[in-house]
């Protein structure tokens, strides 16, 4: 009987997965529940060429991965659930306590909900989540691979904020990151391409989508990263504002006599591309209006490509050069106008960027040969690295 292996993205009101085979590391489904929680809750799920959707009302993710398990019976795609092995479970938040993914008994989701704090839309969902799946598959193992576990390795002097010490003694007030696991994978993967050790390389991965985050990682690991405390912290994005002065907090609260709950809602979720264009927070939106001539448009994308090349300025200042750039994520995989923009005017670091060959929105090198450093754009697969994470934990 072959094996099968979850990899398992819980949101607050969502639960996305993928189904793997292993050991040969074939997806053989995919899916989405959408609107847990809500009225008219939307079921994807996708398999063998096909696609199966309905409509329902999921009160909670225990019922939602009941119906997706019995759907997944009746689909054929499980015949049994002694076939699923395990599942491996993306938690955004695991503080300064997981240093790694880990195996997930009852203490570790106890201490999954207790850096709830740190991530309160997402840490409660996967802890339910969690217990949801070994409540329903009691004795498989459950694996957390941890957005923040990557960064972890950062030394202090990049992640302590230059506050009273207290504060991170007190509180753990430091710089965590995310997108671990994304960064984590196309470095490795880079590495791979350039038939190196990643141990013996200096690379900067730049993973952008509607969130984004630009991460050193020298010799495999994580040095520094522009996400901090939380995911608001950084380069431009879809929503977010991205790195801010906090006394303009301050002044705009006054103005508009808010409070900095709203305040911190209005940088999450109306800044950023949207906020700076009045158009989207999708960069495709954006460059259409862009060249239909709308001037907002413009000048949001020119400050979108700036923060990015001044984190990845940043970063060579850090490694002391770099030996490979890498592009993933929605916009990082597929706009081919954001990357040659970012790379613009940065040959006098000796990078230089094939025009030709980033016409690509596929796994590619696409600088030039006489380039010094190696860029490249990789299609993130952090369901692939929960799936090794879980088989390797669980003794899958």
């Amino acid at each position: 009987m072959s094996k099968k292996v979850f990899a398992i993205n819980a949101g607050s009101s969502s639960l996305k997965f993928s189904i793997y085979e292993v050991p040969s590391e074939e997806v053989i489904s995919s899916g989405l529940i959408e609107r847990i929680g809500l009225a008219d809750s939307l079921v994807t799920i996708k398999y063998d060429g096909n696609k199966f959707e309905d409509k329902l009302d999921i009160a909670d993710h225990e019922i939602a991965i009941n119906y997706l398990l019995e759907k997944l019976n009746e689909l054929d795609i499980i015949a049994d659930y002694d076939e699923i092995a395990g599942s491996g479970h993306r938690i955004v938040a695991g503080g300064e306590h997981f240093k790694s993914s880990a195996l997930l008994g009852e203490e570790e989701i106890q201490k999954v909900e207790d850096l709830a704090e740190f991530a309160p839309l997402h840490n409660p969902a996967e802890a339910k989540v969690i217990r949801a799946f070994q409540k329903l598959l009691p004795g498989k193992p459950t694996v957390g691979v941890f957005d923040t576990s990557f960064h972890t390795t950062m030394p202090e002097k990049a992640y302590l904020y230059s506050v009273p010490y207290k504060y991170y003694e007190d509180y753990q007030a430091r710089r965590y990151g995310a997108h671990g696991t994304s960064h984590k994978y196309v470095a490795q993967r880079a590495a791979e391409l350039e038939g190196k050790n990643i141990e013996d390389l200096k690379i900067i991965t730049c993973h952008v989508g509607n969130g984004g985050s630009i991460t050193a990682v020298d010799g495999g690991k994580s040095v520094d990263t522009s996400m901090g405390f939380t995911p608001l912290a950084g380069i431009t994005m879809g929503t977010r504002s991205g790195d801010v002065d906090p006394s303009l907090l301050q002044y705009i609260m006054k103005k508009e006599n808010i409070d900095i709950d709203q305040m911190i809602n209005i940088l999450n979720k109306e800044s950023g591309l949207l906020g700076l264009s009045g158009v989207s927070s999708d960069m495709r939106d954006v460059e259409e209006a862009a060249n239909g001539g709308n001037e907002r448009a413009k000048v949001a994308i020119e400050i979108y490509y700036d923060r990015v090349k001044k984190y990845i300025g940043q970063y060579l200042a850090v490694l002391g050069g770099a030996d490979v750039i890498v592009f993933t994520a929605g916009v990082g995989e597929n706009s081919i106008t954001f990357r040659q923009g970012v790379l613009e005017g940065m040959e006098w670091a000796g990078i230089e960027l094939d025009k030709e060959a980033n016409q690509t929105r596929d796994e590619a090198k696409i600088s030039t040969a006489s380039s010094k450093v190696a860029v490249y754009t990789i299609p993130t697969d952090e369901e692939l690295m929960i799936v090794r994470d879980t088989v390797a934990l669980g003794n899958i």
